[in-house]
């Protein structure tokens, strides 16, 4: 009877562990165990890489020592753990180049030179969270500490212009036969629908804010929408982190499509 070796058996126990780490790494900043910075940069992005070779390594000589060795069984299990991590890192890599397409910025608005401002209490909320300071729309990013010596090749643009550039679709919605407060309604309505949580009107103002949180990392993006005489604004802005992969423009995008259906019936 053949056995199956023992190494080829921990490497394949290991390759399944693998997306239980990054799993517990994304859970355990959603539900507070450790920061953001602990969960992504170190544990995912820092020690990721590391257990991912370790593991891959590990997989790579049982693969090579069940078949130099009769009767060679236990080569497929090796196999098979060894494509695990290779199967991840191909998978982060093509995650890496799509986000290298995007704009290192996390604050996105319709109205480029007047964005949509939040209430006192988001205002407070971002404070308590230690969040990503609101920066002036014409400033250059060169000017700003946090992409100081990070973004050369964007430091003369600001984020109106980068904006402008990279998400020219992106535009405030024509309030058309609506009313104000059939607006305000509407995006009160079609916020709930997409998942945002608080969500809160302010008639007077016609302002509405709400909060998107993320499904692993529990990354929560704070949304405010202005109901205007005869426009829609929209802006949604990350708590933390210096690029938001596009998700900002993206929930904009899919806010403002909920929110005209809305008023289109």
């Amino acid at each position: 009877m053949k056995t199956t070796p023992w190494h080829a058996r921990l490497a394949l126990t290991l390759a399944l562990l693998l997306p239980v780490y990054f799993a517990v790494a994304a859970l355990g900043t959603k539900f507070g165990l450790w920061d953001w910075k602990t969960g992504l940069l170190t544990l995912t992005m820092s020690a990721g890489p590391i257990v991912l070779g370790a593991v891959a390594l590990f997989a790579l000589i049982s693969l090579v020592v069940t078949l130099w060795r009769k009767p060679r069984t236990g080569w497929k299990l090796a196999l098979l753990a060894l494509l695990v991590p290779v199967a991840i890192v191909g998978m982060l890599g093509y995650i890496r180049s799509e986000a290298a397409q995007i704009p290192p910025i996390h604050d996105i608005a319709t109205d480029l030179s007047d964005p949509p401002r939040f209430s006192d209490e988001v205002l407070a909320a971002r404070q308590a969270a230690s969040a990503n300071p609101l920066n002036d729309y014409q400033v250059p990013l060169g000017e700003l500490e946090p992409w100081r010596g990070r973004a050369a090749e964007l430091a003369k643009l600001s984020h109106a212009e980068i904006i402008a550039q990279s998400y020219p679709d992106l535009a405030p919605l024509p309030l058309g036969a609506a009313s104000p407060a059939e607006g305000v309604e509407a995006v009160a309505a079609a916020m709930r629908e997409i998942g945002l949580s608080d969500v809160s009107t302010d008639p007077a103002t016609g302002h509405v804010e709400g909060v998107a949180e993320t499904f692993w990392f529990g990354f929560k993006d704070d949304v405010v929408v202005r109901v205007g005489d005869d426009r829609i604004d929209f802006r949604s802005v990350s708590r933390v982190g210096l690029s938001d992969l596009g998700a900002n423009a993206a929930r904009i995008a899919e806010l403002r499509s909920k929110v005209q259906q809305r008023l289109d019936r």
